[in-house]
């Protein structure tokens, strides 16, 4: 077994003055990095939960690291297959819920994926790839949920 490492630093640069006071007294701002990368990301929780809506927050990166695992899978196993993809966009979708006895949950995700391909003999290959794309990914591996998937493929 061939394990992997990953390292990324969270720091929070919420403090408003005051600390964490009370619950409407601090910013839920904070910035993810990891050596060698380009930059930051800054980043806050959702707005329900007193964030910033125009910063990411963990949910829309949780679910941006699941649709992104998928494509780059599918994508590979394509090349392996000499199915010639040309486009892929994918617009994610994810269900959380909310309880008072275990905070939260996604309890369901489905990906979206548009993709194009070159020719029109590689459509049918190309919707069964995504089977196999999604027992390969390894944040799909990691969720106790199921994850859906509605594809089109376009022939270019």
């Amino acid at each position: 077994m061939k394990l992997h490492t990953y390292n990324t630093t969270v720091k929070w640069t919420g403090n408003t003055g005051s600390g964490t006071t009370d619950y409407k007294s601090y910013s839920r701002d904070h910035s993810i990095s990891s050596i060698g990368k380009y930059g930051e990301i800054l980043s806050s929780s959702d707005p329900s939960f007193l964030g910033d809506k125009k910063k990411y927050n963990p949910e829309d990166l949780f679910l941006s690291s699941l649709s992104a695992c998928h494509m780059l899978w599918y994508l590979h196993l394509c090349t392996v297959n000499h199915i010639i993809v040309t486009d892929y966009v994918d617009h994610a979708t994810g269900v959380m819920e909310e309880s008072k006895e275990s905070g939260g949950r996604f309890k369901e995700v489905t990906l979206h994926p548009i993709v194009t391909v070159q020719d029109n003999d590689m459509v049918e290959k190309a919707h069964e790839i995504h089977h196999e794309a999604n027992k390969m990914c390894f944040i799909a591996n990691s969720c106790n949920f199921k994850i859906g998937h509605n594809t089109k493929i376009i022939v270019e």
